[in-house]
C-alpha cells in the first residue's frame, strides 16, 4: 500500500466514524423523541428549524435542505405535521407559486415538551460514544469547534 493508498484509508476510516457517531447519536434521539413525544427526528427537526426563523416561516425548498429531504418527502412531512395541526402552510404574498410553512401554537408547545428530551437524548448519545474507543477522536475533534461536546450529562 502506498502513500496515496494510505491517506485514503485514514479519510475513510475517519468518515466511517463520523458516520457511526452520527447513527448512534441520530438512533437515540429517535427512540427517545418517539417513546415519549411521537415525534420522529426529522419532524423535530422540522419543528427546531421553523422555530429558528424570523416570524417561524421558511419556504418549502429551504425546509427541504435545513432537514436534507427531497422536495417530495418534504411536502409528505409537510402534510402530516399540517394534519395533526403542528403547522401551517401559507401563500407567499409576492409569489403565488412560493409557499411558506409556519409553526402553530400547537407546533410551539410541542417542541417545548421535547426540545428537553431530544437535549436529554443527545448528551446520553454522546456520553455512550466515549466509551468507544473508534469514535473517541471524532469526540475529540468536536470538542474543539464546539465545547459543549465535552460537558457531562446533568
Amino acid at each position: 500500500m502506498g502513500i496515496a493508498d494510505s491517506a485514503l484509508e485514514v479519510r475513510a476510516s475517519g468518515w466511517r466514524a463520523v458516520a457511526a457517531l452520527h447513527g448512534l447519536i441520530d438512533t437515540t434521539i429517535e427512540r427517545a423523541l418517539q417513546s415519549e413525544h411521537g415525534l420522529s427526528m426529522v419532524e423535530y427537526t422540522v419543528l427546531d428549524a421553523l422555530n429558528r426563523q424570523d416570524g417561524w416561516h421558511m419556504r418549502m425548498q429551504q425546509l427541504a435542505r435545513a432537514t436534507a429531504l427531497s422536495s417530495s418527502a418534504t411536502t409528505r412531512l409537510v402534510t402530516r405535521l399540517e394534519e395533526r395541526s403542528l403547522l401551517t402552510r401559507i401563500l407567499c404574498a409576492d409569489d403565488r407559486r412560493g409557499i411558506y410553512t409556519e409553526l402553530t401554537a400547537a407546533g410551539h408547545a410541542a417542541l417545548d415538551r421535547a426540545r428537553p428530551t431530544h437535549d436529554r437524548a443527545l448528551a446520553e448519545a454522546l456520553e455512550a460514544a466515549r466509551e468507544l474507543p473508534e469514535l473517541v477522536p471524532v469526540l475529540s475533534a468536536l470538542e474543539g469547534v464546539m465545547p459543549s461536546v465535552s460537558e457531562p450529562v446533568g
